[in-house]
């Protein structure tokens, strides 16, 4: 006969796991992926650093943590993905750039494009002020330097509208 499941050696307990989750949701929001991303990776990192066999973590305790700190609301993707959109907004990156890295996150595509559709971020006005950061007011006429400036402002993430809107607006 089997005993019912006892720890094993090297197992994580939840409470510790859980105290991680907190110790990491404390410094800044994450997704639910990339939170259990990091809880899996901390038992690695500590093993590797102290030469030592890592700790296991179960999926199932995994999930029980995740669940529990999505109900007690200190896991939120929307808020996430909220406040993501802000910051790199402010941070000077246009929204094709923050849509990759929101899905490299772990935050799936239609999240993403309701959060995008909802932010009251003006795209064309982040990347006029940022041409005019990096280049100077006016910005250039000159065909060869308003390449550059589009070639910058398409490497920080802005779709091409709001490039051209940039330069419409400058015109004018």
């Amino acid at each position: 006969m089997t005993e019912p499941s006892q720890p094993q050696p090297n197992a994580v307990s939840y409470s510790r796991l859980l105290d991680r989750a907190m110790r990491i949701l404390g410094q800044r929001d994450h997704s639910r992926a990339e939170l259990a991303r990091k809880l899996q990776q901390s038992p690695q990192r500590a093993a590797w650093a102290q030469k030592k066999e890592p700790e296991i973590i179960t999926e199932a305790l995994l999930e029980q943590v995740l669940d529990w700190c999505q109900d007690s609301g200190w896991l939120n993707d929307e808020r996430f993905t909220e406040r993501f959109i802000q910051s790199r907004s402010r941070k000077g990156f246009g929204s094709q750039r923050v849509r990759l890295e929101l899905a490299q996150k772990g935050i799936d595509r239609e999240a993403i494009d309701i959060a995008m559709e909802e932010t009251e971020v003006d795209w064309a006005a982040c990347a006029a002020q940022l041409a005019e950061r990096k280049f100077g007011h006016p910005l250039p006429t000159e065909w060869k330097e308003k390449a550059k400036v589009l070639r910058y402002l398409q490497s920080k993430g802005f779709q091409t509208d709001d490039i051209q809107c940039v330069f419409r607006n400058f015109d004018d």
